[in-house]
Order: structure tokens, then C-alpha cells, then sequence
């Protein structure tokens, strides 16, 4: 079917773009029939890419990535025009530096997620 031939065309690419990754990548998605297509799972086991999925019914197990999504698109997305794609990598890189580095937390002493892991883990 085209929808399937689009999907494995956007996985591809997406392996391409994440090609010189030097950590595990993980590929999170929703429970989309696509994302359970043979060739696609096939895909990304052989490229050792791990599949972040939910269980069925159970929005818990994504809420983490779901809730840091909402914000990013609140924060640096919504309202903005932008022209390529290195124009979009870039405002995500500097908004997740941001939000690692930047941001003070209430719930972390008023640190940054980074300030409050080097703390208290090391």
C-alpha cells in the first residue's frame, strides 16, 4: 500500500539522519498499525535501534516523553515558521540544551536538571 511504501521510506530517512548517533538510538511511537508492521520492527532490530512503544490502553508509559514533547512544541514550536530543516534541528538542539542546562527546577532545589544530577548523583 502507498501508506506502508511512505512509511518505510520515513524510517529510512530517519535512520539515515541518526546514521552517525554515537549512543543507542530509541525510536518512540505510538501503537499505529505501522509501527507494528513486520518489515518496520525487522528494520529496526537489524539497525539495533530499540522501539519505545506503550502497552495498548496504557498512556503512563510514555508520559515522560509525551509530557517533554508538549512542552518543547509549547515553548519553541507553535506560532514559528521554519524554513529548512537545520533551521529546525538547531532551534530543538538549543531548546533541549536549554532544558537540561537552563531551566531550575523547584522540585530539584532550584537547579538544573544537569546541576542537580552531577549534586546529588556524583
Amino acid at each position: 500500500s502507498p501508506n506502508a511504501k511512505a512509511i518505510m521510506e520515513g524510517l529510512e530517512e530517519a535512520i539515515q539522519i541518526t546514521s552517525d548517533c554515537p549512543f543507542r538510538r530509541t525510536f518512540h511511537s505510538d501503537q499505529g498499525w505501522g509501527y507494528q508492521m513486520k518489515a518496520y520492527v525487522r528494520r529496526l532490530k537489524y539497525k539495533q535501534i530499540f522501539q519505545s512503544m506503550s502497552r495498548k490502553g496504557n498512556c503512563l508509559d510514555n508520559s515522560l516523553m509525551e509530557n517533554f514533547f508538549s512542552i518543547l512544541k509549547q515553548s519553541m514550536y507553535y506560532g514559528k515558521v521554519f524554513h529548512s530543516f537545520e533551521e529546525l534541528k538547531l532551534a530543538i538542539q538549543n531548546f533541549i540544551h536549554y532544558y537540561n542546562h537552563k531551566r531550575r527546577k523547584a522540585k530539584l532545589n532550584w537547579l538544573s536538571p544537569v546541576e542537580y544530577r552531577l549534586k546529588y548523583v556524583s
